[in-house]
């Protein structure tokens, strides 16, 4: 379990730089199978989507802006934390949503 961290700990740590590290560390991930990289890579997946749904939100006007600046903010605290897992070697789900994206992107 340690050696797979610690093989995996660089490929998760990608997956939570932009669209394009996430990109990189899935397809690095794709003849390696790390079990802990692959959580991670779901787990930035599932940020990802919440950030484009976000997005999304952000056309409405008034409520939906004001909706998205606090979901923008939240989803920054949470993307740092899932970071923080990434490079401390923790396979901990992120607050909130972390389960949902585990449960949702299971197959990947």
């Amino acid at each position: 379990m340690e050696n797979n961290i610690a093989e995996g700990k660089n490929i998760a740590t990608i997956a939570y730089i932009t669209l394009i590290g996430l990109i990189v560390a899935f397809v690095q991930n794709g003849e390696k199978k790390n079990k802990f990289a692959g959580y991670h890579i779901r787990q930035s997946l599932g940020l990802m989507c919440t950030g484009f749904a976000l997005a999304l939100v952000n056309i409405i006007p008034f409520l939906g802006w004001i909706i998205s600046i606090f979901g923008v903010i939240g989803l920054m605290v949470l993307w740092f934390m899932g970071l923080m897992n990434a490079i401390n070697g923790k396979e901990q789900p992120i607050p909130l949503l972390g389960n949902l994206y585990a449960k949702w992107f299971a197959n990947l």
